[in-house]
């Protein structure tokens, strides 16, 4: 597919995602994410060249300008949405299909020092909220959704909902796989923890008296 065609094909996606698009003089001259994305295939175009430093310095003047960092060696498909975007951060061996849509804060990143592929793989058709983070050599199944705030370190299957810290399957193929939450209400596992250890030791007090009240019978009868 043709550059410049392709460059159409991304404006076109802004239009169908973000109801704020008025124009496509404004889409071209203001989109950030838009921006990010069209460096990122001339820098992407210069690695597979093996051009590594012209592709690096692309990449950073384009986070410079941007606040969007994508690795020059990211591999990108078509109808790719970033929206707001500042704070996108996407690494090395990333894979993203096709009309993937990501939100601002959103990493793509790896765990650690290991070679290889070290990050995630996002597959056609899903979509990674405001802030979340995706973490290793892990995949993002088609159709599937991570939440806001999310931290995701384990594959996710397709068709699937995400949510939480980690990040826990609660919606498959439509069916609920715990209670549904939308993707800007995210459990809180500490608090859920604190509430637990109230529970148990409000628990343990009620046996405690029990034990206290059958001392207290037990010394009576003796007397």
């Amino acid at each position: 597919m043709g550059f410049f065609k392709m460059m159409k094909e991304d404006i076109d996606v802004v239009f169908d995602q973000d109801p704020a698009a008025r124009s496509r003089f404004e889409v071209i001259l203001t989109y950030s994410g838009l921006h990010a994305i069209w460096s990122h295939r001339i820098a992407h175009a210069c690695f597979k060249r093996r051009l590594f430093f012209i592709a690096r310095v692309i990449s950073q003047v384009s986070r410079f300008f941007t606040g969007i960092e994508i690795h020059p060696g990211a591999k990108i498909g078509r109808r790719f949405f970033i929206d707001h975007g500042m704070g996108v951060v996407i690494g090395e061996t990333c894979e993203i299909g096709d009309n993937v849509t990501i939100y601002q804060g959103v990493t793509l990143g790896g765990t650690g020092k290991e070679k290889g592929k070290r990050h995630p793989t996002v597959k056609d058709n899903a979509l990674i909220a405001s802030g979340a983070k995706v973490l290793g050599s892990i995949t993002i199944g088609e159709n599937s959704k991570v939440g806001a705030g999310s931290v995701v370190l384990r594959d996710v299957p397709d068709n699937s909902t995400v949510v939480g810290i980690p990040g826990k399957v609660v919606v498959q193929n439509g069916e609920k796989v715990r209670n549904d939450l939308d993707h800007h209400k995210l459990p809180d596992p500490v608090s859920d923890r604190i509430e637990f250890m109230e529970e148990e030791i409000k628990r343990l007090k009620e046996e405690l008296e029990q034990i206290k009240k059958g001392v207290g019978n037990d010394a009576n009868t003796t007397i």
